[in-house]
């Protein structure tokens, strides 16, 4: 009976070129992406970034640098430091991703081993999980706003929710409608995602650049512009690496997230460098666009107010309210897609692939975002939420070892076979596990703990031990690059050391071309040319461009 119900939860797939379909270790959303379902152009990895940055978490990352005694100049700049520094750990593993079009759960078998994989995989998936619940709540404040400024009266509807649970009945079913607009979203392919992504890049810069014109328009900007420092000496240069950091922890799940992106890129993987100019300039004026408008309320209304849905509720244009809360609206939604849902159903798919996914793993996410009850996080749990806003200081190793051990140590070369087969050139002992991996992912948190433990929980002291936490990503990635790298070259593990890549391009072509063989989603190349000479019209244009 449960092996018969255990039976028909099983993901449909066909046979496998690259490991044991009925096995733990892959199913066809975690292998290669085969080269006819590779649909992401330049453009749409553009699109992708501006519909990232755009949203409120960047808009107010300016709010807590100026909070701690710095200004407007240095938050800027800071904003900028921190996304060049991002930008570019974002553009070595996203390469990764173009070369092996394979996600971060099956790359970090290499350096991790196959079992070992499993503490960066479930590091992200917590993280991600977590994030999807709280930005559900942030989205849900945007809707209250945008039925608000449709019926006014919803904003003042009866709570009939205990108020100890830290929600009201009008953002429960704000919180609900939100949660249900991702569905039809969870429910697509990836490829199919960049439309989101494309119409998000073009409607909600339009509403940002629109709010930066009322602010100048309406105030000349306030006066938050002629703001002095008020921090100095060591004071300032402590003030400066938290503030670094925390700016770089928000965006640190990308720096591993990105090949689940990049995987089904069609382009040179060269296009991966347009990050390192683009991110910084993007999130710095985004950055600004929050200081000006901030200040402008400020000047206008009497209050700073750096949370940008408690600023346009002040506008008296009901019209105007709904469009902007729309835009907010827009851009949590393609967040939560891009940097949680997606994200954490990889990582679920990795741990019970015959079972879970890419879809299955996006709902499953979703479902369990009411279990988290993130209205009462937000709410009371002041303590979990510090946790897990510095939960990023894991994140900086993990990428650390991600990027030292395939442009370092293995000067690019893996076998794509082997990331699927545990008994494969990654197998690490009888273990499953490199320890050179782990050694130095503990040597780079380890730094940062006292620090991170006063973080939860103020009242325990650690004295001058806080300051590695204050720089805690910048300090683990580097600890970790020179432990990882040290300990892979002193002790060799020779059987992961290959003469020349195995790509998979060369694992395809070779089933495509072969005679009786038919690999699903792949043409052999008379076949490809033919279906690409049927395609006309709109779709093959915009496939082209995109």
């Amino acid at each position: 009976m449960k092996s018969g119900i255990l039976k028909r939860l099983e993901v449909d797939q066909g046979d496998s070129i690259f490991g044991d379909s009925k096995g733990r270790w892959t199913n066809a959303d975690l292998e290669p992406v085969p080269p006819n379902k590779r649909k992401w152009g330049a453009i749409s990895f553009v699109a992708y970034w501006i519909s990232d940055a755009f949203n409120a978490a960047t808009w107010e990352f300016a709010s807590s640098i100026i909070a701690i005694g710095l200004t407007w100049r240095e938050s800027l700049s800071i904003v900028a430091v921190a996304f060049l520094t991002v930008s570019i750990v974002i553009s070595f593993n996203g390469a990764t991703g173009v070369l092996y079009h394979a996600s971060f759960p099956v790359l970090s078998r290499a350096s991790w081993g196959f079992w070992g994989s499993y503490v960066a995989i479930i590091s992200r998936a917590i993280l991600a999980i977590f994030w999807f619940a709280v930005q559900n709540m942030n989205g849900a404040n945007t809707v209250r706003v945008m039925i608000g400024a449709i019926w006014p009266s919803f904003l003042t509807l009866p709570n009939h929710i205990p108020e100890d649970q830290g929600i009201a009945t009008n953002t429960m079913i704000s919180f609900f409608i939100f949660w249900l607009s991702h569905l039809p979203f969870l429910y697509m392919h990836p490829n199919n995602l960049r439309w989101l992504f494309m119409a998000k890049s073009i409607i909600v810069p339009i509403a940002f650049i629109a709010i930066l014109i009322w602010a100048f328009r309406s105030t000349g900007g306030g006066d938050i512009f002629d703001q002095k420092a008020t921090a100095s000496g060591s004071a300032y240069s402590w003030a400066y690496l938290s503030s670094l950091t925390s700016v770089i922890g928000n965006y640190a799940t990308l720096s591993v997230n990105q090949p689940d992106f990049s995987r089904y890129s069609r382009v040179s993987v060269k296009w991966q460098l347009l990050y390192v100019p683009m991110l910084p300039i993007i999130f710095t004026f985004i950055s600004f666009i929050g200081i000006a408008a901030s200040s402008a309320g400020e000047q206008k209304y009497g209050t700073l107010e750096w949370d940008p849905m408690a600023l346009i509720s002040n506008w008296e244009n009901r019209a105007c309210r709904f469009f902007a809360a729309f835009a907010f609206a827009l851009a949590a939604l393609g967040v939560n897609i891009s940097a949680n849902s997606l994200s954490a159903a990889n990582d679920l798919m990795a741990m019970a692939p015959r079972y879970i996914n890419i879809r299955r793993g996006q709902i499953l996410c979703a479902v369990l975002a009411w279990a988290l009850v993130p209205w009462k996080i937000l709410a009371s749990a002041g303590s979990f939420l510090n946790f897990m806003s510095a939960y990023s200081i894991f994140l900086g190793p993990i990428a650390a070892i991600m990027v030292m051990d395939f442009w370092v140590i293995h000067g690019m070369k893996y076998d794509v076979l082997s990331l699927y087969r545990p008994d494969g050139v990654y197998r690490y002992g009888s273990t499953g596990v490199n320890w050179r991996a782990i050694v130095a992912f503990v040597v780079g948190v380890a730094p940062s703990l006292p620090g991170f433990i006063n973080s939860i929980n103020p009242s325990i002291q650690v004295g001058v031990g806080v300051h590695p936490y204050q720089f805690g990503w910048l300090l683990g990635f580097a600890g970790t690059s020179l432990v990882y790298v040290s300990l892979s070259v002193a002790f060799r593990a020779k059987e992961t050391y290959i003469e020349r890549a195995i790509l998979p391009d060369e694992i395809y072509g070779a089933h495509a071309d072969s005679q009786g063989i038919v690999v699903e989603g792949v043409l052999g190349k008379d076949e490809e040319q033919a279906e690409l000479g049927e395609e006309k019209g709109y779709k093959k244009w915009v496939d082209r461009v995109l």
